[in-house]
């Protein structure tokens, strides 16, 4: 009888070489802010929730908040959600935010890829100004958020809120304005970035309905842009074209009502 103990299964629980696809190497790609610097990020190599590009919007408001620092970012606290490679919220330390909190899905491929490229542009940010990462889903509690912030701000909440291709997500929209109503500084000055590309244009009026429940939420909307780019980001997907390379911007703050 065969000593069960020292049965020997050779490889037959091994998979074969080659059995799965090998997973995508992450990419690297450069923006080019405005001032001449150039911010390095990695990406993903592939990943669900998007994480493997450089979306228009990111580079859109990036631009933006180069071109407004000195109302929205300098000096100011800082938090982006579905921030990706987190270049906005690099930028913005770039520019002298007090604190810029870079923030996606918590998952673990993503927030290391945020810390990696935190790290990535250490060099270029100031020593007045902080930039932290962490995973954050968007309707939860804020407070591990708030606790980067200096400790007499923590009660008062955020300057600016960057939320760059956060809106296609149509049945998040509820948790993203409670995101926005814990988060948000109540300051007449204090703004959420809304900006994003249709990629998929016969679904922009659902994306659109995120702005009347904005309204209904106790925040006054204003269009801020339309910008058309260059080249679409995904050459071979249906509808307008014109739509798929548009890049819509938008500005929310809080009514009067609510500040009062």
């Amino acid at each position: 009888m065969a000593d069960e103990d020292n049965f020997d299964t050779g490889d037959m629980f091994q998979d074969p070489e080659g059995f799965y696809e090998p997973e995508p190497e992450p990419t690297f790609a450069e923006h080019h802010m405005l001032s001449g610097q150039t911010v390095r990020v990695r990406l993903v190599g592939s990943h669900p929730l998007y994480g493997n590009l450089l979306w228009n919007a990111g580079r859109t408001s990036s631009h933006y908040l180069e071109e407004h620092a000195d109302r929205l970012v300098k000096g100011k606290d800082v938090l982006e959600i579905g921030a990706a490679a987190g270049v906005p919220s690099i930028v913005s330390a770039i520019l002298g935010a007090r604190t810029a909190v870079m923030t996606d899905y918590p998952d673990v491929d993503l927030v290391e890829n945020m810390r990696h490229n935190a790290g990535l542009s250490a060099a270029l940010v100031g020593r007045d100004s902080a930039l932290h990462v962490d995973g954050y889903k968007w309707g939860a509690s804020v407070a591990p958020l708030l606790a980067y912030l200096p400790e007499a701000a923590r009660s008062q909440g955020f300057d600016l809120l960057i939320m760059a291709d956060v809106v296609y997500s149509h049945r998040e929209h509820p948790n993203l304005i409670q995101t926005m109503r814990a988060a948000l500084k109540r300051s007449p000055e204090a703004v959420a970035l809304v900006i994003f590309t249709p990629y998929q244009p016969w679904l922009l009026p659902k994306t659109e309905k995120f702005f009347p429940l904005a309204e209904e939420s106790g925040f006054h909307v204003t269009k801020i842009f339309e910008k058309v780019m260059d080249d679409v980001l995904f050459e071979n997907d249906p509808g307008d074209e014109r739509l798929r390379r548009t890049v819509f911007g938008y500005e929310i703050r809080w009514t009067e009502e609510e500040l009062k």
